[in-house]
């Protein structure tokens, strides 16, 4: 069955809608949201019961605050349904941290270097979820050893014992875009790994031809928000 996963991007303890990738101005979500009346995580999981969730934790993918200012509420969410979480994790000791959060952590080449990704996935088989972090076309990393294109990324990843990959593309997060078919139907072709998508699903349409194209599953907000996808279809 094709997962849609229910994305929440957390933010000094509540969710945000994400837009674009620019997450200075990401704003409460139950402002424009049609299916919650509330930004605080865990009346907004009372109110939309989802099977699974994804977690960002944006004070930390953007190096404000404290460290664990999100902890004990992600702690709370993961009590509740299960998820996957990504804490912005650079290294092994943060990914240990993480799994006592989280039913399996996401480790994104944002904030990771490849080489620390195939540590992490070495000492936590099974738990890890690998994200391609995808702008302007090319790979997000800092690590000058991280392949440029994410065709690369995956080949890289195919002998390691992780989840899933996820291609991230943030240039169509919170856009409702679409999806490039065509891009996937590559990466879906050379994986090793189930393949999820996050960024750009605006409508079933869209999920009917990822589900045709090989994907396993998507992550998405925007579209569940504002009803272009039926929430139902996140808690099945």
């Amino acid at each position: 069955m094709f997962r849609i996963v229910f994305v929440l991007d957390l933010y000094n303890m509540h969710v945000v809608h994400a837009q674009g990738g620019n997450r200075k101005k990401y704003r409460p979500v139950h402002l424009t949201s049609r299916i919650c009346s509330t930004s605080e995580p865990l009346r907004l999981l009372e109110e939309t019961k989802p099977k699974e969730v994804y977690i960002a934790d944006l004070n930390i993918l953007q190096g404000e605050g404290c460290h664990n200012t999100n902890f004990a509420t992600i702690e709370q969410i993961s009590s509740r349904v299960d998820t996957m979480l990504d804490p912005g994790i650079s290294s092994l000791e943060e990914a240990m941290e993480a799994t006592l959060l989280a039913d399996t952590v996401i480790i994104g080449t944002e904030t990771a270097s490849l080489k620390t990704i195939k540590e992490i996935a070495a000492a936590l088989p099974g738990k890890v979820n690998v994200s391609i972090d995808k702008k302007h076309g090319k790979v997000l990393t800092s690590d000058p050893l991280m392949p440029q294109e994410p065709a690369d990324v995956v080949q890289a990843l195919n002998g390691l014992n992780i989840r899933n990959i996820i291609i991230l593309d943030m240039d169509r997060v919170g856009t409702s875009r679409g999806v490039d078919s065509q891009f996937l139907s590559n990466i879906v072709s050379i994986s090793h790994h189930h393949v999820l998508l996050g960024g750009g699903v605006k409508d079933i349409h869209d999920v009917e031809v990822l589900e045709s194209i090989g994907i396993k599953g998507a992550l998405v907000a925007t579209a569940l928000h504002n009803g272009s996808i039926p929430l139902h279809m996140a808690q099945q």
